[in-house]
């Protein structure tokens, strides 16, 4: 499977933000990818302007994800994109959603929220509660994760657990002292422990780093989009490489989480 990482730099305006990642989906389609991952809160401008999270929040089936449900069915390719859906507490859920075929097959409300390095993205987000979803493209197991989650590396265990082929993350990874090496780090570390491909994508500008990365299921770097913007970026996903990988380093199966973990 072509998997395609979207990096762009999202606006204050839906509209222009949506035109811009509809325009990567169809390079996308037309470069033969499958899927095509989108960053974190691509709706609008979350560092930019904090309010137009509120502001521009829309359901789920409001013109920003129909418009790009009705994009996937007629190019044929799945698209997974952060967005901000208003909750009932009036502040929103940060939501990756991934339409395909003309539905939407997936919706994943953000678990961690970014209440660190001065942020407090708690202020004006619910957190999930649901653990992250599982699809299946093309007979690919595909988990979902959203940025700060990178950080938590038992939600990525428990993906793993419900095999996992692809871990994709959608990101609006905060510059800073030391971030960018994080980033990296992590979303590395995510595919060396998971013996599984990870696929990023990530905002550029506007208060986030860039660095649209991939890896394959034995940390190679398998692709960096840099400080471009847009830019988009190909992925091969390749079964014989998770089958290769997995039998020489069968680390999913040595797990013991049986075993408890005495405090010292």
């Amino acid at each position: 499977m072509r998997i395609a990482l979207a990096q762009l730099t999202p606006t204050s305006d839906p509209r222009a933000n949506l035109a811009a990642i509809l325009e990567q989906v169809r390079a996308a389609a037309s470069g033969g990818a499958r899927l095509v991952v989108a960053p974190e809160g691509a709706i609008t401008d979350a560092f930019g302007d904090p309010d137009s999270v509120i502001r521009n929040a829309e359901p789920l089936d409001g013109p920003f994800v129909t418009a790009l449900r009705l994009a996937s069915g007629e190019l044929g390719i799945a698209i997974a994109v952060g967005t901000f859906v208003p909750a009932d507490d009036g502040r929103v859920s940060n939501v990756l959603a991934v339409v395909d075929a003309g539905e939407l097959i997936a919706a994943y409300r953000k678990i961690h929220l970014y209440d660190a390095f001065s942020h407090q993205e708690s202020a004006t987000v619910v957190p999930g509660d649901a653990e992250p979803p599982v699809i299946e493209l093309d007979s690919l197991r595909i988990g979902l994760a959203t940025c700060y989650d990178l950080r938590f590396p038992e939600l990525f265990r428990s993906l793993s657990a419900r095999g996992v082929d692809v871990l994709a993350v959608a990101s609006a990874w905060a510059t800073g002292s030391g971030k960018e090496d994080h980033w990296v780090t992590l979303l590395r570390a995510r595919a060396i422990e998971n013996t599984s491909y990870v696929v990023a994508a990530d905002q550029m500008g506007g208060g986030c780093i860039g660095r649209s990365a991939a890896f394959d299921p034995f940390g190679l770097p398998l692709a960096d989009l840099g400080y471009r913007s847009p830019a988009l970026g190909f992925v091969e996903v390749d079964p014989e490489r998770l089958t290769e990988v997995r039998a020489l380093l069968p680390s999913g199966s040595h797990t013991r989480m049986q075993v408890r973990m005495a405090p010292r």
